[in-house]
């Protein structure tokens, strides 16, 4: 990760970057609380070592073009979490989002994820996201249900076997849009 650290998009209050090794011990931290993680079928990182040899493995932008970000608030310049697109073992696009639980209930998962479905779809020229989500992470479905994508099927996801799935079509977020303007 010797590169320059890539700025993807910003927002009223936020800006979604790649990750740099600078994010290894908020990227540990982040994963330490077992609330967070709850839902994710991943395990914490052993150590802020181990967050960093993810960092320096992390080839998702090298490979698809695309991957999680880093949000940063543009009032204190602090990591908050990340939020970003995946190309997921389905060959599906998933838009995936976790931040500290301290920034829960501030809307900044839901304009974070909005920030990537728009660049997504605008930028990337995606033709689907889709989302999926542990049926018990109510907060999760929510922001989803905001973003106006539509229930699609139940299926397991990580080890999690009643997951929710979710998805919109670009042509479907293009209405979406122009109707809000």
């Amino acid at each position: 990760m010797k590169r320059p650290v890539k700025l993807i998009t910003e927002t009223p209050r936020l800006i979604l970057r790649e990750f740099a090794l600078d994010d290894a011990k908020s990227m540990w931290e982040l994963n330490s609380d077992p609330e967070v993680i709850k839902y994710t079928g991943d395990p914490p990182f052993a150590s802020v070592e181990k967050a960093k040899e993810f960092l320096l493995n992390y080839k998702d932008y090298e490979k698809n073009g695309f991957g999680r970000w880093a949000v940063i608030t543009k009032a204190s310049n602090s990591f908050i979490g990340w939020c970003g697109l995946k190309l997921n073992e389905q060959n599906l696009v998933d838009l995936g989002f976790r931040f500290f639980r301290k920034e829960w209930n501030k809307g900044y998962a839901t304009e974070a994820a909005h920030a990537c479905l728009e660049y997504g779809f605008l930028e990337l020229d995606l033709k689907e996201i889709i989302g999926r989500v542990a049926r018990q992470n109510k907060a999760s479905i929510k922001v989803l249900e905001k973003l106006s994508m539509d229930y699609w099927k139940n299926d397991s996801c990580k080890g999690i076997e009643d997951s929710l799935y979710y998805r919109i079509t670009k042509e479907q977020y293009l209405q979406k849009v122009i109707k809000s303007n």
